[in-house]
């Protein structure tokens, strides 16, 4: 586990610590503004299942799986905090694993971020949950796959906004009935989409 300060996101990381075949990057929820310090609360931790899950499925794969806590709670346009610290964990990612392919999985605010950042170098895929789609939202500019999954029940994110945004850019959308912005109504069904995403996002780079 990585704790750095207040003024630094962090990292804890799993799976080797150099040289790994792939990486994990998880990226977690927020507020619209907010220069509090992120911490481990409900949008944090609603991530870390995720990633346990993923870890249970390539162990032995010599994958490296990440969940990020940014520095603060707020995307903080114009500034787009989380954008800035997950771009410094793939730099880190690059440094530590060079050449690895690296997938993004984001949930709300999270996923809007990896949804930026789909077009940085070694990106092999991004699967975006329920994620904060704004009208007149940056088309990424990316060969890698996307996924993004919206329950229709939620109404934090707008799931018209996230079918919308993906027939837009050419990403598979996945409705989910009947779920809300947490994911907690079909919490199998949701483990299965992000770790099969994972394992077909590394095995395709592999392959290449």
């Amino acid at each position: 586990m990585t704790t750095l300060s207040s003024v630094m996101p962090s990292l804890v990381r799993s799976g080797p610590e150099r040289g790994a075949r792939a990486v994990v990057l998880f990226l977690h929820g927020g507020q619209a503004h907010s220069t509090e310090p992120a911490r481990r609360g409900l949008a944090y931790l609603r991530m870390v299942p995720f990633a346990r899950a993923v870890r249970s499925r390539t162990r032995g794969d010599e994958v490296a799986v990440w969940l990020l806590r940014y520095r603060l709670r707020g995307w903080n346009a114009p500034s787009e905090d989380p954008v800035t610290d997950a771009r410094w964990a793939l730099d880190e990612a690059r440094r530590l694993h060079p050449g690895a392919p690296i997938v993004l999985v984001g949930h709300s605010m999270g996923g809007r971020t990896a949804l930026r950042l789909a077009g940085g170098p070694g990106v092999a895929g991004v699967c975006a949950l329920a994620p904060w789609i704004e009208r007149g939202e940056p088309a990424p500019h990316s060969n890698a796959p996307i996924l993004i999954a919206h329950g229709d029940g939620d109404r934090v994110t707008d799931p018209a906004l996230s079918a919308a945004y993906a027939a837009r850019v050419g990403a598979s959308f996945v409705p989910v009935p009947g779920e809300t912005h947490a994911l907690l109504r079909r919490p199998i069904f949701w483990t299965r989409l992000v770790t099969g995403f994972v394992a077909s996002a590394t095995e395709s780079s592999f392959a290449d």
